[in-house]
């Protein structure tokens, strides 16, 4: 389509066209050089490269304008790097305090354990060592006990009265003009309490049998 427009409004559009592409050419050279250094020069930088946008916004409005670099976005990069690395640092934090938390409930639980078998295998030690003493001291009284029964002297025997009769034994038989067996019938007046052994001859008739035994009951 052919618009026919007077010759000097023509002229001033031309004009004006000419200077917006200068002012946007400008612009966006202005961009390249801050791209180059606006990573590296910090915030200063940064504020270079939004002001360059302004400029670059209000030299011309078209939706087309070329996209600043990522450097554009520094400070939003950078701070959402420190919310992440904040974020791992903490979760990293929890789970080595976890970690430490159970192992050292762990290794409670293995003291508690080793404790109780140490105590356990202390008391089964020192309950066979008394039995052990109880077992020794035994034996060593029923040792005695033997040795006493084997050096004990013997009981001594009954003395015998210096007027026994030597024609009886196992029981006192006195010397006399006679002797009878207790609870006889016999007048004494000596009497013997049987039974008595007939070892010579029998001179107060207390074998009444003559089995050799007198006084017999």
């Amino acid at each position: 389509m052919t618009t026919n427009l007077p010759m000097g409004r023509t002229e001033a559009v031309l004009a004006v066209s000419i200077k917006r592409r200068r002012a946007r050419g400008l612009a966006v050279l202005s961009l390249l050089l801050l791209t180059v250094t606006a990573c590296g020069d910090g915030q200063a930088a940064s504020s270079s490269v939004i002001a360059a946008k302004a400029a670059a916004a209000s030299a011309t409005p078209s939706p087309s304008a070329p996209a600043l670099t990522p450097c554009d976005t520094a400070d939003e990069q950078t701070s959402q790097a420190a919310v992440t690395l904040t974020g791992t640092e903490d979760a990293g934090a929890n789970s080595a305090a976890e970690n430490a938390a159970k192992r050292a409930a762990q290794q409670a639980a293995a003291k508690k354990t080793a404790d109780a078998a140490a105590a356990a295998q202390a008391a089964q030690r020192a309950a066979e060592t008394e039995a052990a003493q109880e077992a020794a001291a035994a034996q060593a009284a029923a040792e005695q006990a033997a040795q006493q029964a084997l050096v004990a002297p013997p009981a001594p025997a009954a003395p015998v009265p210096s007027n026994c009769d030597p024609n009886y034994s196992g029981a006192y038989v006195p010397i006399a003009p006679d002797v009878d067996c207790a609870g006889g019938n016999g007048s004494g007046p000596a009497y013997v309490q049987g039974p008595v052994t007939v070892t010579g001859s029998d001179i107060y008739r207390l074998d009444s049998n003559s089995d050799g035994v007198g006084c017999e009951g």
